[in-house]
């Protein structure tokens, strides 16, 4: 027992020992410490350099489904890529300078899918497949290239399509028409306009065989119908609300427009009621002018009737030229005969000629053109029925007798001018009812103005300092680095031993003819006044030690007083 216990107090003593010895080599070696403190400083900048120049990093895709975020995880651990997850593991973040780039990258690779199998499902069919099969990868193909046609849309973060396509059959009543249904989660704080749910609509429908596009039905992440007709009491749906009120902004930026340089554009404000008209009219009228003159009239059809009855017969005989020749003119009754004729001969002659027509008719009939006018007049929607406008004109400032400005009305001459400006920059129609009102009035401050931030507000600054910042960190904390641990400890390693100090001379007397040095009161040796090499060369007698003594009285006096004093006080 004994052995085991002092063997085990020589352990701790040869450990304590050794442990001894190596605080006195590294004691003696000043290098060691040089090593250690270059070696903690060069860590100590290197981590601050990687801290300065760590990336930015920014959202490359949000909202992943759980095997697009795996796919996409280990093609950045292909490329080794660094990325980390936002709070919640939302976002998935990269350095803001390779967001692009891996983007387009990932989209050459397929990523993300989003869930939604195109087109693709077609092209790895199995051998044989039944057509039922091969019909259903068709309507889920569809399906999925409708979703992503509407992802790529700002407000709509992701979105389903549910078809019933049509069902052909020999007979038309038992024929189904194609419906669909589209399910949209939009992205926060993003409403579809009446025009962006209309696009939708006719994209689907136009994509689909038979499909009319009021069998879509579009429905957003709250269970809210898109597709119904808004309720507004005027029947008017969104898209001819947006056109009122287009056309009552733009008839406001023409008064704005046109008054702005004469009163200052913070100085007038307008605004426009406008009555448009979106009924559809057609018309057609026909009129009926009066005949024209017979020689310009057009003649539709003419009839003539003539009835002849005398002792002649007509025509008659063989048809020809001589048939058809009429007979020739009958001699008039009160004709003279000729001279050289006697009166019998003209009796015969009397007897031989025809007697006079007795009874000639003739009816004409004629049917001209009645004059008619036929116009058809298809009235264009979206007409401007009526507007009114009202204008409100600040005071004018003006200096009073002290310099002070003060708001001044402005003049009955200036409100006339005002007033037929606006009307020439609206297009002003009494015929339509248009009005006009233009009140001179005081404008009220309703708020501060917010003013634009200086540039040392700009965010876009701000990070550049804050990045500079960074870099003038880690360069002060190099530079202290610098002299507070490394110029000490090179200068110490660097610096030559300096020779050792003269002590001060001892003095020597001489007791019984032997020489005999002066000691410390307290018996002990000095080891700064007493030096063994010094006192080996300096034991030559006491001449020399004479001389030195009168050598040190000759360069310093006063050192020679403060020893005289110090025996003097030794011996009190």
């Amino acid at each position: 027992m004994s052995s085991g216990a002092s063997a085990t107090e020589r352990q701790p003593s040869q450990g304590s020992a050794g442990l001894t010895r190596l605080k006195d080599q590294l004691r003696g070696n000043p290098l060691v410490f040089l090593l250690v403190a270059g070696a903690a400083s060069i860590a100590i900048i290197a981590a601050l350099l990687m801290w300065a120049q760590s990336p930015d990093y920014r959202v490359l895709y949000s909202n992943l489904s759980q095997a697009d975020g795996g796919s996409i995880i280990n093609e950045l651990d292909t490329r080794g890529v660094p990325y980390r997850f936002s709070q919640g593991g939302q976002a998935l973040l990269v350095p803001a300078n390779r967001v692009h780039t891996l983007r387009l990258q990932l989209a050459e690779q397929g990523l993300p899918e989003g869930g939604n199998v195109g087109f693709e499902l077609m092209e790895n069919q199995a051998f044989g497949i039944s057509q039922f099969a091969e019909q259903i990868n068709y309507q889920r193909g569809l399906e999925g290239e409708l979703s992503r046609s509407m992802e790529s849309l700002g407000p709509v973060n992701a979105a389903r399509v549910h078809l019933a396509l049509a069902k052909d059959s020999v007979f038309v009543r038992d024929r189904e028409p194609a419906k669909a249904s589209v399910v949209l989660s939009l992205h926060a704080g993003r409403v579809l306009g009446e025009g962006q749910i209309n696009s939708i609509v006719h994209m689907v429908s136009s994509s689909v065989p038979d499909l009319a596009a009021d069998a879509v039905t579009v429905v957003d992440q709250d269970g809210r119908l898109l597709t119904a007709p808004e309720s507004n009491g005027l029947g008017l749906d969104g898209t001819q609300l947006d056109y009122v009120a287009e056309v009552e902004r733009s008839y406001q930026r023409r008064i704005e427009s046109i008054l702005a340089p004469i009163l200052g554009s913070k100085n007038v404000k307008a605004q426009v009621t406008a009555q448009v008209d979106f009924s559809r009219r057609e018309e057609t009228s026909e009129r009926y002018a009066p005949n024209q003159p017979p020689n310009e009239a057009a003649v539709r059809s003419r009839q003539s009737s003539i009835n002849y009855s005398g002792s002649d017969d007509l025509a008659g005989g063989i048809p020809g030229a001589l048939s058809n020749t009429p007979p020739g003119a009958a001699p008039s009754p009160v004709a003279n005969p000729p001279e050289g004729e006697e009166d019998g001969e003209g009796e015969q002659a009397g007897e031989d000629t025809p007697q006079a027509t007795s009874n000639l008719n003739r009816d004409d009939v004629i049917n001209y053109e009645v004059d008619r006018r036929i116009a058809h007049v298809q009235h264009r929607s979206g007409q401007v029925e009526r507007l009114s406008a009202a204008v409100v004109v600040n005071y004018r400032p003006t200096p009073d007798e002290q310099g002070v400005m003060q708001p001044t009305p402005l003049s009955e001459a200036e409100i006339e001018q005002i007033e037929r400006l606006v009307r020439q920059a609206m297009g002003f129609s009494q015929a339509r009812g248009d009005e006009i009102a233009v009140v001179n009035s005081p404008f009220t401050q309703s708020g501060p103005e917010i003013e634009p931030l200086e540039w040392w507000q700009q965010p876009d600054v701000q990070q550049l300092a804050l990045n500079l910042g960074r870099y003038l960190l880690v360069g002060l904390a190099i530079l202290l680095l610098y002299l507070l641990i490394l110029r000490p400890l090179i200068k110490r390693a660097t610096q030559a031993p300096q020779p050792a100090t003269q002590p001060a001379p001892t003095f020597q007397t001489r007791v019984g003819g032997e020489d005999e040095q002066s000691a410390p009161a307290d018996g002990r040796e000095d080891e700064t006044t007493y030096d063994k090499p010094r006192r080996a060369r300096k034991a030559s007698g006491y001449e020399d030690n004479l001389k030195d003594l009168r050598e040190m009285a000759e360069e310093d006096p006063r050192m020679v007083a403060m020893i005289v004093r110090s025996w003097m006080n030794k011996h009190e």
